[in-house]
């Protein structure tokens, strides 16, 4: 019976919005907070995450330029745990890196800093990327040297380091969380899984950078949200863990079966273009830890989870033909 007060930062995002979904209907919180920088999404985006739950709120606050307001949001709910899914989190941080910095390690520090002197702190869940390995040709542990390749990688690596300096030192209470490409309905359009479903929608066909040669490990953000949950729930504080699937699968792949399940021509839906500069081949996990420490293992597989993209896709299409289809840095 948990009771707990939960805050999810990044919670405007879809897997904050996915991890609220899910504790509100399986955690018994007695409230869960959303906090975003900006104002809630369409319907299309937030899924109407917590309409007519009391246990529900979204609160707008800049985690790196309204700290003052954070803090004392902090003090005034005084959340049990704290899930961070809040970074600058994209791929081409190779112009105006220190943003990047900012958000994913200063404020980081900041944060918890702050909460390292409350007591009403349990634990703070910290979402970590598998980047942080770059590269590799086996499914990488998390004892696994961390290879991270673009300031984004490695604005996520000093963050994971930072916070095992503070658990060993200080006995903050925290774990890391390092998932694979986690995707699901709500996602921006942007991102390559609904891109795709919004191209093959409106008879558009999408760059496929590279020829789609690159892999990467997909997990439902639902799978993710129960991740969450158990760590929570039953994992060691200080511990750190990968989840994703057994198996990557190629970008082309992906293309290929979001056809199969649209039914049109795979090449009605992408067409090829040069490959992203400085782009790693390959991510992959080992999801043991997790398994043996939470008994988490993904539950939903791609295939099923592609339908349900194109279902949601199918349902929202006006309002995500309005959505950007190319990524913009904000503050």
């Amino acid at each position: 019976m948990s009771n707990k007060t939960y805050v999810i930062l990044g919670g405007n995002g879809i897997f904050g919005v996915h991890t609220a979904m899910y504790l509100l209907k399986h955690a018994n919180p007695k409230k869960v907070i959303c906090v975003g920088r900006n104002p809630e999404k369409w319907d299309a985006f937030t899924l109407g995450v917590g309409r007519g739950d009391k246990r529900y709120e979204y609160q707008q606050i800049h985690i790196a330029h309204e700290q003052d307001r954070l803090f004392e949001m902090f003090d005034k709910e005084r959340p049990e745990v704290v899930v961070n899914f809040a970074a600058l989190a994209y791929a081409t941080s190779w112009t105006k890196a220190w943003r990047y910095y900012e958000t994913n390690l200063t404020a980081l520090a900041k944060m918890t800093e702050h909460l390292a002197n409350r007591d009403y702190l349990t634990r703070w869940i910290q979402i970590g990327t598998s980047e942080l390995y770059g590269s590799v040709d086996f499914p990488a542990k998390e004892d696994t040297p961390l290879r991270p390749t673009s300031p984004y990688a490695v604005s996520k690596a000093a963050g994971d380091m930072h916070l095992q300096s503070i658990v060993n030192v200080q006995k903050f209470p925290m774990n890391i969380l390092r998932p694979s490409n986690a995707y699901g309905p709500g996602q921006q359009v942007y991102r390559v899984i609904p891109r795709l479903v919004v191209c093959g929608l409106t008879g558009q066909r999408m760059p496929l950078q590279g020829g789609g040669a690159v892999e990467k490990s997909y997990i439902h953000s639902q799978d993710l949200a129960r991740a969450v949950h158990l760590i929570d729930e039953k994992a060691p504080l200080g511990t750190i863990y990968n989840a994703g699937p057994e198996l990557p699968v190629s970008i082309r792949e992906l293309a290929e079966r979001i056809a199969k399940i649209m039914g049109i021509p795979f090449d009605q839906l992408v067409e090829m273009a040069p490959g992203r500069y400085g782009e790693d081949q390959r991510y992959w996990l080992d999801s043991s830890a997790i398994k043996r420490d939470t008994g988490w293992e993904p539950q939903i597989g791609l295939d099923e989870g592609l339908a349900e993209m194109v279902e949601w896709g199918r349902r929202h299409i006006e309002q995500l033909k309005l959505a950007p289809t190319e990524y913009t840095l904000y503050a």
